[in-house]
């Protein structure tokens, strides 16, 4: 199965103005979040789409591919749909930028969702993981999903979902990580998708795939690192880089 990992990187961000410039121990974010991809292993090719020069110039320098994207668009996923219109393989990933830590084994585990007979009918797949820290469940920056019994996903939303009326009842909260994977008719479809209700009033893109019919298939991971949304998750990240490092 032949798999691209694409990362749109564009430069403005609203909760932390220009985080993938930001460096970590002597790399930027960006840098950080290629060099993670590459090293999985797991992609005939990884490729930084950018609006930016400054992230041209830095994936450029450290060998990397990147790809100018020179119109607005309302979502990473728009951005990088342009791109695969032009490249052919059996299932694209989405690395969001801000993702430097991120680990093979998740990104193994979600190319998975695609192999086999079952995996056949996945067009769209994505990763969650256990969150128990009640100020994660209750931060408008940590995306929740709930989903079916086979997986699909049901409904993400930065409220905390489920809400838990019966205490008694075991319930286990769970993080979206905003690392998905499409296959080509999927991604290629999204931009000509008018955007949706809650789309809008979440602002989480993958609910427009949802409000118009089309599930995602989530793999349950254990850990994917540090995403960086807001200036705590610098700090964390940095305190983390130095545990490695050790």
């Amino acid at each position: 199965m032949k798999a691209i990992a694409l990362i749109p990187a564009r430069l403005a961000s609203t909760r932390l103005a220009e985080k993938l410039l930001i460096e970590l121990e002597g790399k930027t974010v960006i840098q950080r979040t290629y060099e993670a991809t590459l090293a999985t292993g797991l992609f005939e090719s990884v490729v930084v789409v950018t609006d930016s020069e400054a992230i041209e110039s830095i994936i450029s320098n450290c060998g990397g591919t990147v790809l100018r994207s020179t119109e607005e668009y309302e979502s990473g996923t728009d951005r990088i749909a342009a791109i695969a219109a032009q490249l052919e393989a059996d299932v694209f990933l989405n690395v969001q930028g801000d993702e430097p830590f991120v680990q093979k084994k998740p990104l193994e585990q979600l190319l998975n969702l695609f192999r086999d007979e079952a995996g056949k009918q996945v067009r769209v797949g994505s990763i969650r993981k256990p969150i128990t820290d009640p100020a994660l469940i209750n931060s408008p920056n940590v995306v929740k999903v709930v989903c079916d019994l086979d997986g699909n996903s049901l409904l993400f939303s930065r409220s905390p979902i489920p809400y838990v009326r019966d205490e008694t009842v075991p319930n286990t909260y769970y993080q979206h990580i905003g690392v998905y994977a499409f296959r080509k008719e999927a991604l290629m479809l999204f931009p000509t998708l008018p955007m949706t209700p809650l789309e809008k009033v979440e602002k989480i893109e993958c609910l427009r795939f949802l409000e118009h019919g089309i599930p995602l298939k989530m793999t349950t991971v254990s850990e994917m690192g540090i995403g960086i949304d807001v200036a705590d998750d610098v700090d964390r990240a940095r305190a983390y880089l130095k545990t490695i490092q050790e």
